[in-house]
C-alpha cells in the first residue's frame, strides 16, 4: 500500500470512527482477500475501540461458512468470490460480532484468476440497520494495490450509508 493510499484509507476511517461514535453504533467485518486489513485500518484511529466490535478473517472457503454463516449451497453453486457471498459475509460479521453494521469482502487479488473470476474483481457487502447492499468493483494493479483499494472501497461504502 502506498503512503498516499494508506493515508486516504486512514482519513476515511477517522471520519467513520467519528460518525459511528456520534451515533453510538458499531461495526464488524468478515474479510477474505483483505485478511483483516479493514479492521487494521480502523484501529489506526484513536477511539476505534468504541466502535469496532471485531472481525473475522475468512480467507479459506470453508471458514466463510463455519465462521461467517455463508450458506454452503451458495458457496457450492457460485464459489467463494460472488456478490451473494459478500452479502452473507457482511450479515454474518454483523450477527456474529453483535455489531450494528457488518462489512463483508471477497475477491481475487491475483495474480491468477480464482474459480474463473479475474484478478481485481472484488465484491463488497454491507449489512446494517434496515439496509443491505452489495457493490462490485474492478481494481487494476498488483495484489497489494487490489487489497489496499478493496479496503478503501469498503470504508467508502460504509461512509455513504452513514
Amino acid at each position: 500500500m502506498s503512503e498516499h493510499d494508506e493515508q486516504e484509507a486512514t482519513n476515511i476511517a477517522a471520519r467513520l470512527v467519528a460518525e459511528l461514535t456520534r451515533r453510538g453504533q458499531t461495526v464488524a467485518t468478515a474479510e477474505s482477500l483483505t485478511a483483516g486489513l479493514v479492521c487494521a485500518t480502523l484501529t489506526r484511529v484513536p477511539g476505534a475501540s468504541a466502535v469496532l466490535r471485531g472481525g473475522l478473517v475468512v480467507y479459506a472457503t470453508d471458514l466463510k461458512h463455519s465462521l461467517a454463516d455463508v450458506d454452503d449451497a451458495v458457496l457450492a453453486e457460485h464459489g467463494a468470490v460472488h456478490p451473494e457471498v459478500a452479502a452473507q459475509l457482511a450479515e454474518g460479521a454483523r450477527r456474529r460480532c453483535g455489531a450494528d453494521w457488518g462489512l463483508g469482502l471477497t475477491g481475487v487479488a491475483g495474480p491468477d484468476p480464482q474459480d474463473g473470476v479475474e484478478p481485481g474483481t472484488v465484491h463488497l457487502g454491507l449489512a446494517g440497520p434496515d439496509t443491505s447492499t452489495v457493490r462490485t468493483v474492478h481494481l487494476d494493479g498488483s495484489r497489494e494495490v487490489v487489497r489496499a483499494g478493496s479496503v478503501t472501497c469498503a470504508l467508502r461504502l460504509l461512509g455513504e450509508r452513514l
